[in-house]
């Protein structure tokens, strides 16, 4: 997928913008390819204690035998976990808790792109449960444990998607199937229409996570857990070819033609997960416009951390899956 493009700043990021994680504990959600794959796969060179969060499948037991392959020491341990299903997430977090007494680095990677307007078993847009609120249930779930490091990180991964309209009540709520329908063809070719929208949305809602998380951790004095807050640019992965099969893109396209390898697309949650120098609230990834480039420390956009954008996810997200307490 990627061999006609060269990763130009991997090498660069692991030398000079990353720490030893020997011993730390780092829980990762989507592994199997892509972004997700090659964090787990640095973080196991680094010395890390690699938590491994997918869905069971043929897939991910072949990316646990090829990350086993590149690290032949790594610290892997897969733990089922269905983003899908809020019962699974809660059980994959109580398998962590069993197993583990502290978490130092939770890594929200994981995502869908512009799927069918369908419901998850919880009556959710499947886009919206998967991106969003399983991983505000799954951060609820370990903050015990997050808190018990000496300086844990909360690591979300956002899009160039988080442009564009204010973020709407509607997609947090129990209207999975019923939230626009699937678009038009060429709609979905030019990433425009409903599925689209609600992928904007998730990815918006990533970032208000972030920065209402940020707010909270301030205001109850909590200063051993930081939020942190990534984009990957426009990266060749899994995630693509997903979505052009389910007829949402056109994997073709001129764009993609221009996009990055999935190892430099990775370097923005790379560094939000082993910067020594990140603080809470930082947000990595390529400057200018966006789609390629060095992971540099952005400054965001005042609407994805505004008042109402928060107060919108974090009164969504604890309505399906109920408060948290820090």
């Amino acid at each position: 997928m990627t061999n006609q493009i060269e990763t130009v700043h991997l090498k660069d990021v692991i030398e000079n913008h990353t720490q030893d994680m020997s011993n730390k504990v780092v829980a990762v959600t989507g592994t199997t390819s892509g972004t997700g794959f090659v964090l787990a796969r640095e973080l196991a060179q680094k010395g890390a204690k690699v938590i491994l969060l997918n869905r069971e499948s043929e897939r991910s037991t072949h990316a646990l035998k090829q990350l086993h392959e590149l690290v032949p020491n790594g610290k892997f341990n897969a733990i089922a976990c269905d983003l899908q299903s809020f019962e699974s997430v809660r059980n994959a977090a109580q398998a962590i808790k069993e197993k583990y007494d502290v978490v130092d680095v939770l890594v929200n990677n994981a995502g869908v792109m512009a799927l069918k307007d369908i419901t998850t078993v919880d009556g959710y847009d499947v886009q919206m449960q998967t991106n969003v609120i399983s991983h505000f249930l799954l951060t609820k779930e370990l903050f015990p444990l997050l808190k018990k490091s000496t300086q844990a990180r909360i690591v979300n991964h956002t899009s160039m998607a988080r442009l564009g309209s204010p973020l709407n009540m509607n997609y947090f709520m129990k209207k999975g199937g019923n939230l626009g329908g699937n678009g038009t063809t060429e709609e979905n070719m030019s990433f425009q229409g409903p599925r689209w929208e609600r992928y904007h949305q998730t990815k918006l809602a990533n970032c208000a996570f972030t920065y209402g998380l940020k707010e909270r951790l301030e205001k109850e004095n909590i200063t051993n857990v930081i939020p942190l807050l990534a984009h990957p640019g426009l990266a060749l992965t899994n995630l693509q070819i997903t979505t052009a099969e389910d007829g949402g893109m056109d994997k073709k396209s001129e764009l993609m033609l221009s996009a990055q390898t999935a190892e430099d697309g990775a370097t923005g949650i790379i560094r939000a997960a082993m910067d020594p120098n990140a603080k809470s609230g930082d947000f990595f990834g390529p400057s200018g416009q966006g789609w390629k480039g060095f992971p540099e420390l952005l400054t965001p956009e005042d609407h994805i951390n505004s008042d109402s954008t928060i107060q919108v996810n974090w009164e969504g997200c604890e309505k399906a899956v109920g408060s948290f307490i820090l």
